[in-house]
């Protein structure tokens, strides 16, 4: 992968994974605050096997252009991932919108700019028509998220996730290019 997107907010940029985040990567996502409101693809504990084979997956990609990326502050230091899945037959025009970060980094507008980065290169670059994102009802930091960066509520799944012995209702934001 050779595309490199700058975020909006100075300093933090979405790039492709390299080897070595893997140390990083294992350290932010062990983190049981960071997984607790994410699909169980993403474990917990979160250990090092884990965190090569995903770098591996993301740099095996073959989506062109690419759809995964490192979220990272400065030259080299990971601060979490951000990637869209394109969806396949009617859906091909719409892609779901997944991110994380590590908890130390919560707080200080890097995933409001990472969403509006992805989703601007999503529309003008990718070609997509339509980007979603699915939450559980309870992390109200993501909805706040997603609404900065212009998506819209578009209903509730309820009682759609079983997460950690629990159901919860999950909410599915959308957002259209004319939306932004």
């Amino acid at each position: 992968m050779s595309v490199e997107i700058r975020l909006a907010l100075a300093g933090y940029t979405l790039r492709p994974y390299r080897e070595d985040d893997a140390v990083a990567l294992q350290k932010l996502a062990d983190d049981r605050e960071v997984s607790r409101f994410l699909r169980d693809r993403f474990p917990h504990p979160y250990t090092f096997e884990d965190a090569r084979e995903w770098i591996e997956r993301a740099r095996a990609e073959t989506e062109t252009p690419p759809l995964t990326f490192a979220i990272s502050g400065g030259a080299a230091t990971m601060l979490g991932g951000i990637g869209l899945d394109r969806q396949s037959d009617v859906y091909r025009h719409s892609a779901e919108l997944g991110y994380w970060l590590g908890r130390q980094h919560w707080g200080r507008g890097v995933a409001t700019a990472a969403v509006e980065a992805i989703c601007h290169y999503g529309f003008e670059t990718v070609g997509l028509s339509r980007i979603y994102a699915c939450v559980f009802e309870p992390n109200v930091a993501s909805t706040r998220v997603l609404e900065k960066a212009g998506f819209r509520l578009e209903g509730v799944h309820r009682k759609a996730v079983w997460k950690d012995g629990e159901l919860l209702d999950e909410l599915m934001y959308g957002l259209l290019p004319e939306y932004r």
